[in-house]
């Protein structure tokens, strides 16, 4: 916990504001006024650079990100990406706002379904630990609260969406595989 500099202040901790239960401290987060905002970190056993260059080669990220449907990258700073929600597919350009090489990617979303902004970054972790990646999400969900909570029920939010990807990046980086528990042939029971 940070000190207070003022007798009788509340001590407030200096984690990322993102994480904050204080939900106007957390709101200013987001870089463009977005209702909602998470975050997630996962330690990943690969040297940051290469994390790095595989997420900003953004035709990768399909690979290991569930919800998105396509990603049509237009030149280094833009791609136009197809996502899928609750009830139906979403779609906007996404455009570079932030890149520092080897360290952080920002983004900001234009011409959108649904208003997003957010940022991923890589950082060298404990010698012998491998790269702590955050990722930090801000968005409006369509429809306010009640789209946020159809979105949380039907497992389609983006906080537990990222959470997961960011999973299942961790394994694809650190294995080269995505661990499944749907057999690769299924046969229908009859």
């Amino acid at each position: 916990m940070a000190e207070s500099e003022h007798p009788g202040d509340i001590a407030r901790d200096d984690a990322p504001s993102f994480t904050s239960k204080d939900s106007s401290e957390r709101g200013e987060a987001a870089p463009n006024g977005e209702s909602s905002v998470s975050g997630v970190a996962v330690t990943i056993n690969r040297p940051a650079r290469e994390l790095y260059v595989y997420w900003r080669d953004f035709g990768n990220l399909a690979t290991f990100m569930l919800n998105v449907e396509a990603i049509e990258v237009r030149d280094r700073d833009r791609s136009h990406w197809t996502v899928s929600g609750p009830n139906g597919n979403y779609e906007w350009d996404a455009i570079v706002t932030e890149d520092v090489d080897g360290e952080r990617i920002g983004w900001r979303a234009e011409n959108s379904d649904v208003p997003n902004s957010g940022w991923v970054s890589f950082h060298e972790a404990a010698p012998g630990r491998g790269t702590v990646v955050t990722a930090m999400i801000a968005y409006s969900p369509p429809a306010g609260i009640l789209g946020k909570l159809v979105a949380k029920v039907t497992q389609r939010e983006p906080a537990i969406q990222a959470r997961r990807d960011l999973r299942r990046f961790k394994q694809l980086m650190e294995t080269g595989e995505i661990a499944t528990t749907t057999p690769p042939n299924r046969e229908p029971k009859s």
